[in-house]
């Protein structure tokens, strides 16, 4: 069986439907949200007021933004078309980079971490800057799509993409090299390398990766040896792992699983949609924000219960990812379509 092709046609194919990265914009699809309020399994769900949402950046129908981050007040965008956007407030200001639209290709991850960014994207391409806007494009051998990077305070950071690529660096993205699974491909039961589109590098070394088959590994060790933490059905499109070892994984058909352990074990929670799951991030506080295809959810209580949010395009369009900022607290920066970058106030 061809390694790559020879899988499961319906993970594949909603992968496309989901995230459409081959252009400048993604392809519809997904689904609503089935239900305003479902509890989990701590009872009923608690009632939450609706959140303020400010529209900060109104691009254009060609554009699309994919990821986000902050270090501090600091944070970046990028997107379609090899966009680049830098605020210095929270988010609350945006400035296009000087490297913004200097490649064709799609940006489809970054990180950031004191003054050190990298983003990622496809074809291979990792741009890497120490501060002061001052890029450079770097190489990993790989022609494989990015999807996502992570970064910790020690220069370690990690980039996974198509057909289990897992790339390593630690000197803060000057030099790259696999440390994907050798057997990758035993991990689904048709034999195939699944594409991973998460990744997060802890202070302290450990590396978490998810993916496709509800995939989500381990490495404690840049790479040596890898754990199963968790597998499925459902792709998984994104990780939100904090400090104090709660988190969530996100994905396909609504899926979102909880963590108290760093990552160590996971379990399900009902999210009450059937949307794609594109993007998660949290606060210490129990606040949690998803953004989906045609859906946003939020939780009010550390991911025991869920409720979509009522405002604008949400119902109709498609937001990628989202990060909570240090100061406003409560408050988290939403990126998607139309080069959109929106403010949630909780």
């Amino acid at each position: 069986m061809n390694k790559r092709f020879g899988m499961n046609k319906r993970l594949r194919t909603n992968w496309v439907a989901a995230l459409g990265m081959f252009g400048t914009a993604w392809m519809s699809g997904g689904g609503t949200c089935a239900a305003p309020v479902v509890a989990g399994a701590g009872g009923a769900a608690a009632a939450a007021p609706n959140p303020k949402v400010t529209a900060l950046i109104e691009g254009t129908a060609h554009q699309a933004l994919f990821a986000v981050a902050f270090a501090g007040d600091r944070g970046i965008a990028v997107g379609a078309a090899g966009e680049i956007l830098l605020s210095n407030d929270a988010g609350g200001t945006w400035r296009a980079s000087k490297m913004s639209g200097s490649t064709t290709l799609s940006l489809l991850g970054v990180d950031r971490r004191g003054d050190s960014e990298i983003a990622v994207g496809q074809g291979g391409l990792i741009l890497v800057s120490q501060g002061m806007d001052a890029w450079q494009k770097e190489s990993a051998d790989t022609q494989e799509r990015l999807f996502a990077v992570s970064m910790n305070g020690n220069g370690k950071a990690v980039a996974v993409g198509a057909f289990g690529t897992v790339i390593l660096t630690n000197d803060s993205g000057r030099s790259w090299r696999s440390i994907a699974p050798a057997d990758v491909a035993t991990y689904s039961d048709q034999g195939a390398e699944p594409h991973l589109y998460a990744v997060y590098v802890a202070d302290s070394g450990m590396v978490t990766v998810a993916g496709e088959f509800g995939l989500i590994l381990r490495s404690r060790d840049d790479g040596a040896h890898w754990t199963v933490a968790h597998k499925g059905e459902a792709s998984l499109f994104a990780l939100d792992l904090r400090a104090d070892g709660a988190g969530f994984a996100v994905g396909q058909s609504g899926t979102i699983l909880r963590t108290a352990d760093g990552g160590a074990t996971w379990s399900a929670s009902a999210s009450g949609s059937e949307a794609n799951l594109l993007g998660v991030s949290s606060g210490a506080d129990g606040k949690a924000v998803v953004t989906a295809m045609n859906s946003v959810l939020i939780s009010n209580d550390h991911g025991s219960s869920w409720r979509a949010v009522a405002w604008g395009d949400f119902g109709s369009a498609w937001y990628s990812q989202v990060q909570f900022v240090e100061s406003p607290p409560d408050t988290a920066i939403l990126v998607g379509h139309a080069g959109r970058i929106l403010r949630m106030s909780l």
